[in-house]
């Protein structure tokens, strides 16, 4: 089978929304425009430097049926749950949690000079785990490898296989590839990537052209999310300005989706036995 580079099918401009009890962000996927990407379910980027943007954070919630994504780059998120469990994730730490059957936690950005950067993806679980055991997986910045190629070019390999290089998020269902990744001014960047499986890239600092069908280039800013179709590669070219941009695949699960706020089950029966649960107090066990 012949190489196929992956093409531009669709660009996504982030929308404003508030979450939380008032946090500002910018929503690429769980939106009118797109509401899922097969099988990612919402993508936020967090970022601000102003304190009122982000403060008043996300208080006690719940989660069930999916997995939730915390990727951090600068300023500090504190968390906890209602199982016990409690900490930080700072300036290029991960945390992957596995909501499962369910779980109530709160996340709370706290207020630095230097503001919050970061960014929440959402992945769903398949039916066969969508009720396991909740599980996080907290992953230091100085855990995750960083490549450095010979043109200037630098990937962080989160989840996935880069050459010989894998991430150190292990055991998720979707099997995903998470890549944050640098390229400098005049710089042509290709990187081999899995066939079959969905797959985004979300510019968040400078530009660069992406490949379309006809062969064109087209020029991508920050922010905007780019949906790729199948292929066997992704190639990106800088010109003037060097680019930033996280890098995410997936498998698609084809299951039928019902969907309820913080909660994705395959039926609507479930996500009723779901509020069920939550009324009378049985949501959440040890």
């Amino acid at each position: 089978m012949s190489a196929l580079a992956r093409m531009v099918q669709q660009v996504i401009e982030p929308q404003s929304v508030l979450e939380g009890a008032g946090v500002r962000l910018n929503r690429s996927i769980g939106t009118q425009r797109l509401d899922y990407l097969d099988p990612f379910l919402l993508f936020d980027d967090f970022t601000s430097k102003h304190r009122l943007d982000y403060e008043a954070g996300f208080p006690l919630h719940p989660h069930r049926g999916i997995e939730t994504v915390t990727y951090v780059l600068e300023g500090e998120v504190q968390h906890k749950d209602t199982l016990g469990n409690a900490g930080s994730i700072g300036a290029g730490d991960v945390q992957w949690m596995t909501a499962g059957r369910g779980i109530m936690h709160e996340e709370m950005p706290q207020v630095r000079p230097e503001g919050i950067t970061g960014f929440q993806l959402w992945v769903n679980l398949p039916a066969r785990l969508k009720m396991t055991r909740p599980r996080y997986q907290d992953i230091r910045s100085d855990q995750i490898p960083e490549i450095t190629q010979k043109d200037g070019a630098r990937i962080r390999v989160i989840a996935g296989t880069v050459g010989a290089i894998k991430g150190p998020v292990t055991g998720i269902a979707a099997d995903p590839t998470y890549l944050d990744v640098f390229i400098p001014p005049h710089t042509s960047f290709t990187l081999a990537v899995e066939r079959g499986q969905t797959l985004f890239a979300y510019v968040f600092a400078g530009s660069a052209r992406f490949r379309q069908a006809d062969r064109s280039q087209r020029l991508i800013s920050h922010p905007h999310l780019v949906i790729l179709g199948d292929g066997d590669s992704v190639s990106v070219k800088t010109e003037f300005h060097s680019v930033r941009f996280l890098l995410v695949a997936g498998k698609p699960l084809g299951e039928p989706i019902a969907r309820y706020g913080p909660f994705v089950m395959n039926t609507k029966k479930e996500i009723e036995e779901t509020l069920l649960e939550l009324r009378d107090g049985t949501f959440v066990t040890t």
